[in-house]
């Protein structure tokens, strides 16, 4: 070679693929997961590894899951702690012991992706770091007004937006900002993880047909957040 590293021919980006531009922010999106040694992590469509790469240097275990074969392959035998699974997310064997996910999801798959790690409760997802378009985030991380989703995945889970990211960050840009969206699992949740089914109709119920309130009185399913639909639970 001419004293230059051989480079890894780059498969070419489907449309939809937006990757973040620079390591550098990659490696502050993990930083400020807090990811450290002991953690097993999932980088959701990992493209082109910067994630990946940034992973690997603090976490024991890295499950990077990428559907494209041509990145699949491009990222096997980078690192020796990390894991290349191509398969699609939606169809991927969640792992049974606690885990992390520090993802930049592709946009059109974000609701797939937090109903698989979100649903269930009992699935021991500890925290998860994810980039989504700007306003999904603000929806999702905003008490008011509720949804189905929202009310169901806040019992178990707090979620916050930790940051805004231009849409300049990242290569191609998209045409809308996004953001991070941290999914974190409370210490004590709002609801019993065993009674999640029964959550699950409550709610589904009450937003079909209107609900009361304990003590008396009509409240719209909008109006009222989280905790305010698990006192309902409790107490029907």
């Amino acid at each position: 070679m001419s004293g230059q590293r051989a480079r890894r021919a780059r498969p070419p980006r489907a449309p939809s693929q937006h990757f973040l531009r620079t390591s550098a922010l990659a490696a502050e999106l993990v930083a400020d997961a807090g990811i450290g040694p002991g953690d097993l992590v999932l980088d959701i469509g990992a493209g082109g590894g910067r994630l990946t790469a940034e992973l690997a240097t603090r976490a024991r275990h890295v499950v990077a899951i990428e559907l494209d074969p041509r990145w699949a392959a491009h990222l096997r035998g980078r690192w020796p702690n990390v894991e290349v699974a191509e398969v699609d997310i939606l169809g991927f064997e969640l792992p049974a012991e606690p885990f992390r996910v520090v993802a930049n999801l592709p946009f059109d798959g974000t609701t797939g992706v937090l109903r698989l790690l979100l649903d269930d409760p009992r699935v021991p997802l500890v925290r998860a770091d994810l980039v989504v378009e700007w306003d999904v985030a603000r929806k999702r991380a905003c008490p008011w007004p509720s949804t189905l989703n929202g009310v169901l995945w806040s019992a178990w889970y707090r979620l916050t937006v930790l940051r805004r990211l231009p849409a300049s960050a990242f290569d191609p840009p998209p045409r809308v900002d996004a953001g991070v969206l941290a999914v974190e699992r409370r210490e004590r949740p709002l609801v019993e993880a065993s009674a999640w089914q029964d959550y699950r109709r409550f709610v589904a119920a009450g937003f079909r047909h209107g609900l009361r309130r304990v003590g008396g009185g009509r409240a719209q399913p909008r109006e009222l957040d989280a905790h305010q639909w698990a006192r309902l639970f409790v107490g029907r």
